[in-house]
């Protein structure tokens, strides 16, 4: 091999090295070429409904390339999550996802009725905002917080349901897990999403409910609902005298509710990037921002790394819950 073909190797070995580099760099920095679709598992009118167009429409105009929000409602969040589990790993197809996401997830895995794999099938892009949680009651239940409540059950044992967005879902969840620690009883109504729960609850057909607190504070300040209790780590600013559930003796029932975005697990790290990059900028304009309070959300834009380890910490979290519940 003489001098010159031999530089000619080193060459094309170092160029075979850095393909795959270069050709991710070069998709991060034409991406986007087309329309970005955010799936959002729910009906229109809830919370995540309205989070994932305000971020898209921000997002629309940075990007230069229309994001359209395609609700998929359905199976406890599985058919819109499937759909984008399954979608072409380009950036194209994402998932704005909230705490039912992580919880249906392990319900229908150990139900075996999942159609894909909550923790291999997804990278995580980013934690958007965190939405506090809030359970709510119709305002004849005669009770003003969650202790008050489960006395009220176990002395009167009244006739009492709860309503959530399906099996597996949080309001699941608590009112199973709240039946179990309060030793109660209630039936589970399920629906397919949070506007058709909550205009039950305000009827009176259903007792108890709950959901992200931007879906009922509105009504909560009027009156037309009753905030029983939060679920966070600490009071809700905006809901100063309502209490949290660890205060009132269910520690069991805390966690912190969120909405992100996550994409196909073989989406290129440049394109994760760079989704994450614009949900930052997204949540964080001033614009945006003062949209967002109004819902009580609190703008994150998290990385990828802590957006996939919430919604895997929160199914360890409820695993062993949702396994003795049985919930279907």
């Amino acid at each position: 091999m003489d001098a010159r073909t031999g530089l000619l190797s080193v060459v094309a070995c170092a160029i075979a090295v850095m393909a795959p580099g270069l050709a991710h760099a070069a998709v991060a920095q034409d991406f986007p070429t087309k329309p970005i679709r955010i799936v959002v598992t729910f009906p229109p009118g809830g919370t995540t409904d309205i989070i994932a167009r305000i971020v898209g429409q921000r997002m629309s105009e940075s990007m230069g390339q229309p994001v359209v929000v395609d609700n998929r409602g359905g199976a406890g969040g599985s058919l819109g999550a499937d759909l984008v589990a399954k979608a072409a790993p380009d950036g194209y197809t994402i998932l704005m996802a909230n705490i039912t996401f992580p919880l249906s997830s392990v319900a229908q895995s150990l139900a075996k009725r999942l159609p894909f794999d909550a923790e291999r099938d997804f990278a995580g892009v980013s934690i958007a905002v965190y939405v506090p949680f809030v359970l709510t009651a119709h305002p004849s239940v005669p009770a003003k917080d969650l202790r008050e409540l489960a006395a009220f059950m176990r002395n009167t044992k009244p006739q009492y349901n709860y309503g959530s967005t399906g099996p597996g879902s949080v309001m699941n969840v608590i009112g199973e897990t709240f039946k179990r620690d309060a030793k109660v009883d209630m039936v589970h109504i399920p629906f397919k999403g949070a506007a058709p729960l909550k205009q039950e609850l305000l009827t009176g057909r259903i007792h108890i409910g709950g959901d992200q607190l931007s879906s009922s504070l509105g009504e909560i300040r009027v009156g037309t609902l009753k905030a029983l209790a939060t679920h966070g780590s600490k009071r809700v600013a905006v809901l100063p005298g309502v209490p949290t559930v660890r205060e009132l003796g269910y520690a069991s029932l805390e966690f912190e509710g969120w909405n992100g975005l996550l994409a196909p697990a073989k989406t290129p790290k440049s394109v994760i990037a760079r989704l994450q990059k614009e949900v930052a900028a997204a949540v964080r304009h001033p614009d945006t921002v003062r949209r967002l309070n109004d819902l009580a959300a609190e703008p994150v834009g998290s990385s990828p790394e802590e957006q996939k380890a919430m919604y895997l910490r929160q199914m360890e979290q409820f695993r062993p819950v949702i396994r003795e519940m049985k919930l279907d």
